[in-house]
């Protein structure tokens, strides 16, 4: 508990400053994880004007920006300042990882820029449709949001100064900030790290008896060398594991089996929510074995109607670590982990994880062509299947997702069919980016009802590669996942699907490969908690539509800033109300 006291007294300092009193700028959010950088916006309809505060920890330059993919190129940003000449602030727009370049058409209106403190607060507004084609299109799907400054007005190098954080800030969903300290601590303490470069380490540990439920409500990593840290997952163990160890990974022990490893048949052998062990900078928690899952320190904290239930129950837990020792350096030691937030006041719903997309196991047949500059995989879930292993089966709300592939991957699409038609797409990234992994919040709660159908599509350029690429583990293999986040949470974890390779043989021409693997019977998979499971062998992949675009409004730059940004009284009184109701 000691511990966390500078990082309370800081996120006090900031909160008591950050909160705005002015609601035509009711949302917020930090964009780091240091609290150095918080970002503060409002508009009164989709179609006006956005209005941006940015307050830096701060007396150099400034800039904020949105980005593609999460990184520099292609990105939209503007960077401002007070400087010994007096006040500066440009629109600009970046083509690679370099200074950026002035925007011919300025399309942000500068309305304040001030030091205090040791702050720089930064106050701007633009259209959220902008026909600039330098201009990065606001919509109402998450956004990555990019920012950098400095500690002088020379506009240079930001170092580390620099990150990005998607968000959707048009659907944006406001929380309260907890002042519950209860946590549960999952970490190793003090391990020493072999000189090897690939290292897994596992500790099988019981958290404290919480006699009753209780609610998971945010989980923070604690990661004390980011350098080696790969990612680390935390598992559930069955009710067979019952004692503790802390060693390597892998050895033959019980807690081997907090992995969940399902024996289907003789010839099928495969692992539920290991799936996901090679992701990167993101938390996953799969309900068959609670894994939670991070790589880059970011928290993650659940809407504020559901939580993770722990408790009542006497449960050991199996912390797993890969180290990434790329330089086999010696004599390294570590304590990383992660901490579990709780609280006793339960949330109005359980959350649930449902995996779907395409099993990812190499000795299953699957190969993608290489010199491919767009090649298709698909994964299927029919939740028909679902009555075979609950009844009844609920309606699913769907608030999150995780997205997610290895380094071949360009796009990731989830599409969902209701009566043999697709209805909209759960979530979609056209600009996937393996390096900004991480929880999506949808903005809009989005239904699964019985017998609907998911479809997950990823897209994969293999044009540096002269071997085919399997589906599997390794990071240079591929996977098709997406993870959705939902509410109530469910006995069923897994709905994944596979092509029956096994009745037909590869192609030699990438389309016809392509073509083959979309139109093969998919072998569909479910699973629930108990390690019960069913399949059918005759799925099929239904036609995705085309990714919806937004029409640009052909506004000049002067009518777009005569729009007043201020939000009208009722706007006010009805955006007040609602956040009150919250």
């Amino acid at each position: 508990m000691r511990s966390l006291l500078p990082f309370l007294y800081l996120f006090s300092v900031w909160t008591k400053g950050a909160r705005p009193a002015d609601p035509t700028l009711p949302f917020m959010e930090y964009l780091d994880q240091n609290y150095m950088v918080c970002l503060k916006w409002g508009f009164d309809n989709p179609q006006g004007n956005i209005t941006f505060k940015l307050v830096v920890n701060t007396t150099g330059w400034v800039g904020f920006g949105f980005s593609p993919n999460g990184g520099m190129k292609g990105s939209d940003m503007v960077i401002g300042g007070v400087g010994p000449s007096g006040i500066y602030f440009t629109d600009r727009y970046a083509t690679g990882n370099s200074m950026p370049l002035v925007d011919e058409q300025q399309s942000y209106t500068l309305l304040s820029v001030t030091e205090s403190d040791g702050q720089t607060i930064m106050t701007f507004r633009r259209s959220i449709q902008s026909c600039d084609r330098q201009d990065f299109h606001i919509t109402d799907k998450p956004i990555k949001l990019i920012y950098a400054y400095g500690i002088t007005d020379e506009i240079a190098y930001h170092g580390d100064r620099t990150g990005t954080k998607e968000v959707n800030l048009l659907n944006y969903k406001p929380r309260t900030t907890s002042t519950n300290l209860n946590y549960l601590n999952a970490t190793v303490d003090n391990i020493t790290i072999p000189q090897s470069r690939t290292y897994y380490h596992c500790k099988v540990m019981q958290f404290p008896n919480l006699k009753t439920k209780h609610h998971i409500y945010q989980i923070e990593p604690v990661i004390e060398n980011t350098d080696i840290v790969h990612h680390m997952l935390l598992h559930r163990c069955p009710t067979f594991v019952t004692k503790p160890y802390d060693k390597p990974c892998f050895m033959g022990d019980m807690g081997d089996a907090c992995f969940g490893c399902l024996s289907v048949n003789a010839e099928i052998h495969f692992v539920v929510c290991i799936l996901v062990c090679i992701s990167l900078s993101v938390l996953c928690w799969c309900k068959l074995i609670h894994s939670f899952l991070f790589l880059k320190p970011k928290a993650y904290k659940l809407p504020e109607n559901v939580g993770i239930p722990v408790g009542g129950e006497d449960t050991f837990y199996r912390l797993e670590i890969h180290y990434n020792n790329q330089n086999s350096k010696a004599d390294r030691t570590d304590s990383s982990g992660m901490k579990l937030h709780y609280t006793a006041q339960l949330r109005q719903h359980d959350a649930g994880i449902l995996t779907t997309g395409m099993l990812p196991l190499d000795h299953i047949h699957y190969n993608i062509p290489p010199k491919a500059t767009q090649f298709h995989t698909y994964g299927v879930c029919n939740t028909t299947l679902f009555s075979q292993l609950l009844n009844p089966v609920p309606e699913l709300q769907v608030f999150a997702m995780i997205l997610h592939t290895h380094l071949a991957g360009r796009k990731v699409r989830v599409g969902h069919y209701r009566n043999g038609e697709q209805i909209d797409f759960l979530g979609l990234d056209e600009n996937f980016n393996f390096e900004f992994q991480q929880v999506i919040s949808l903005g809009n709660i989005k239904t699964i009802k019985q017998s609907d159908e998911i479809a997950v599509e990823c897209t994969y350029s293999t044009t540096d590669r002269t071997n085919v690429t399997m589906m599997g583990l390794a990071t240079t293999d591929e996977m098709c996942l997406a993870f959705l986040f939902y509410y109530p949470a469910i006995k069923i974890n897994t709905c994944v699907s596979h092509p029956n390779t096994s009745i037909s043989k590869d192609k030699n021409d990438i389309a016809a490969q392509e073509s083959l693997l979309k139109t093969l019977p998919q072998i569909q998979y479910i699973s629930d908690d108990n390690t019960n499971s069913s399949f059918n062998l005759y799925g099929t992949v239904r036609e995705m539509m085309k990714t919806p675009t937004d029409t640009c409004e052909n506004k000049n730059a002067a009518s777009r800033r005569s729009t007043s940004w201020i939000m009208n009284p009722a706007g006010i009184m009805l955006l007040l109300l609602w956040i009150a109701m919250m």
